[in-house]
C-alpha cells in the first residue's frame, strides 16, 4: 500500500511537471494514448545481480571520465534541460542550426514531439523509483544540473530519453547525416553515466523506449503533416542556391597556428548568449580571402606575432538574432561591457546593430594580434565589440605604442588585398571579395 501511495504521488508530480512545463504545445497524443513503458520494458536490474555488478562498473568508469575535460564539457552541456541546449548540439550532425527562428517547421515537429513522448517516462520513474548512482553512493552530484533531480527516479532516463527520440526524428529529415546524428545521440546518454546521475541499464532500456515512442507518434496524420513540412524546410534550407559551404573553407586548415576565440559560439559577447548559427568554436571564410589572410599570417609571424580571430564567416541568421536583441530594448546583461556609454535604443541609429553584415559575405574577418615573446595579446587599446568611437583605428585617445599596434595589424591587413573598417580597429574585408552580393545562410560548424 505505501509503494502504491507513493507511486501514485510521484506519477502526479511528474505529469504536473510536464504540463507545467509544456502548456503551450498540444502533443500528438496524450498519456492514455502512449504505450505503458511499465509493461513494455523490463525491470531494472536488482542489487546483486550481475546486471547491477555492470551498473557499477560503468558507474566507476563514468567517474574516470571526468578528469578528460572535453569529454566533462560535454556531459554538462548534455545535462541542461531544455529543447535549445539539446537542438543546439544535434544541429552540427545534421548540419543546419536549428532554432524556432531558423527552422520553425522542423522546431514545431520535435518539440511537439518531445512533448509527447516525455509523458511515457513519468510512470516508470515513479514505479520503480530507482535511486540515481550519485545518491546510492551519498556523493555529491558531479553536475551542478543534476542536483534538481536527485529525488527523482532514475529508470528510465530522461535526457537519454529525448535525446534519442530527437536523433530518430532529425535522421528522418536527413537521412544522409543519420549516421553523425545517432553517434551524437548516444554520447548524449553516456554523458548521463558520467555525470553519475544515471545507470548505464537506464541508459540502454531509454534507447529501446524511444523507438518505442517514435513509432507510436508515426501513426500520428497530424506528426506526418508535420514531418513533411519539416522536410521541405530542410530541403530548401540545404539547397545548393540556400548553401554555399563549398565555397569556403576553415581558417585553421589554412592557418594550423592561428588563435581561434570565437566570441560568438560563447557567451562573453554583447549579447550574453551564443549566437544562433554558431555550431562550433571555428571560423571559416572563402578560399580567395583565407589565401590572403595567409600571406598576412606569414608576414606577421616573421614578426614575432601570430593571428587571433574574433569572428569571421557569420551566417545571415546571426545577425537576425543580433537585430531581435537590439530591438529588445530592455535587455541590457552585458551593457557595462560592451556599450556602457550607449543608450541600447540608439543601436540602429549609430549602426552598431544592421540588418545586413560584410560578414555574411564571407570575405570579412575581425582579428587581433598575439605576441609570441610576450605570450599574450596585443594591447590595442581597446576590446574587440566596443561600440563607441574608442574603436575607431584613428581614434586619438590611445597610447602612441597602442597606435603603433593598431597599425602594424592595418598596414600589414592592407598591403594583402584587404580593406578596413574606419569605426573598428579589428575589422577588414578582401578588396575583390569573391561573393560581393550574396548573404549566407549556412551555421558555423
Amino acid at each position: 500500500m505505501k509503494r502504491t501511495i507513493t507511486f501514485l504521488l510521484l506519477l502526479i508530480v511528474g505529469l504536473w511537471n510536464l504540463r507545467a512545463q509544456d502548456l503551450s504545445v498540444k502533443p500528438y497524443f496524450t498519456t492514455e494514448e502512449m504505450p505503458d513503458l511499465i509493461k513494455s520494458l523490463p525491470a531494472p536490474p536488482q542489487k546483486g545481480t550481475p546486471e547491477f555488478n555492470y551498473d557499477v562498473q560503468r558507474y566507476k568508469w563514468g567517474k574516470a571520465q571526468r578528469s578528460n575535460a572535453e569529454r566533462a564539457a560535454m556531459a554538462s552541456r548534455d545535462a541542461v534541460w531544455s529543447y535549445e541546449a539539446l537542438l543546439n548540439e544535434l544541429s552540427v550532425p545534421f548540419g543546419i542550426a536549428i532554432s524556432s527562428h531558423t527552422t520553425p517547421e522542423l522546431w514545431k515537429l520535435i518539440t511537439t514531439s518531445l512533448v509527447t513522448t516525455d509523458q511515457m517516462r513519468v510512470a516508470p520513474k515513479a514505479y520503480y523509483h530507482r535511486t540515481r548512482p550519485f545518491v546510492y553512493f551519498k556523493e555529491k552530484a558531479f553536475l551542478k544540473d543534476d542536483d534538481q533531480f536527485s529525488g527523482e527516479g532514475s529508470y528510465p532516463s530522461g535526457h537519454t530519453m529525448r535525446s534519442w527520440t530527437a536523433a530518430l526524428i532529425l535522421s528522418e529529415v536527413n537521412p544522409a547525416a543519420a549516421e553523425a546524428i545517432y553517434t551524437r545521440a548516444w554520447e548524449c546518454g553516456i554523458s548521463r553515466v558520467i555525470s553519475g546521475a544515471h545507470w548505464q541499464s537506464d541508459v540502454d532500456v531509454t534507447r529501446l523506449a524511444a523507438s518505442i515512442g517514435y513509432s507510436r507518434l508515426q501513426t500520428s496524420p497530424a506528426f506526418r503533416t508535420q514531418m513533411a513540412l519539416a522536410q521541405e524546410e530542410f530541403r530548401r534550407l540545404a539547397s545548393p542556391d540556400q548553401g554555399g559551404r563549398e565555397h569556403f573553407v576553415k581558417i585553421s586548415d589554412v592557418i594550423p597556428d592561428v588563435i581561434l576565440e570565437i566570441r560568438y559560439y560563447s557567451t562573453h559577447n554583447f549579447v550574453g548568449q551564443r549566437i544562433d548559427g554558431y555550431l562550433a568554436p571555428t571560423a571559416m571564410l572563402t578560399r580567395q580571402a583565407a589565401d590572403s589572410l595567409k600571406v598576412v599570417s606569414d608576414e606577421l609571424k616573421a614578426q614575432g606575432y601570430r593571428l587571433k580571430i574574433y569572428d569571421a564567416y557569420r551566417p545571415q541568421c546571426a545577425v537576425d538574432h543580433f537585430v531581435r536583441w537590439a530591438a529588445d530594448v530592455p535587455d541590457t546583461l552585458m551593457k557595462r561591457y560592451f556599450y556602457p556609454n550607449v543608450d541600447k535604443s540608439r543601436l540602429f541609429e549609430l549602426e552598431f546593430i544592421m540588418e545586413k553584415s560584410g560578414h555574411t559575405r564571407g570575405s570579412t574577418v575581425d582579428l587581433t594580434l598575439f605576441d609570441m615573446a610576450a605570450e599574450k595579446d596585443v594591447d590595442m587599446g581597446g576590446p574587440f565589440d566596443w561600440f563607441g568611437e574608442e574603436s575607431h583605428p584613428d581614434y586619438t585617445g590611445v597610447t602612441p605604442e597602442q597606435y603603433a599596434n593598431r597599425m602594424i595589424l592595418r598596414d600589414a591587413m592592407l598591403r594583402h588585398g584587404f580593406k578596413p573598417l574606419d569605426s573598428e580597429w579589428w575589422h577588414f574585408t578582401l578588396k575583390n571579395e569573391p561573393f560581393p552580393d550574396t548573404y549566407f545562410n549556412f551555421p558555423v560548424f
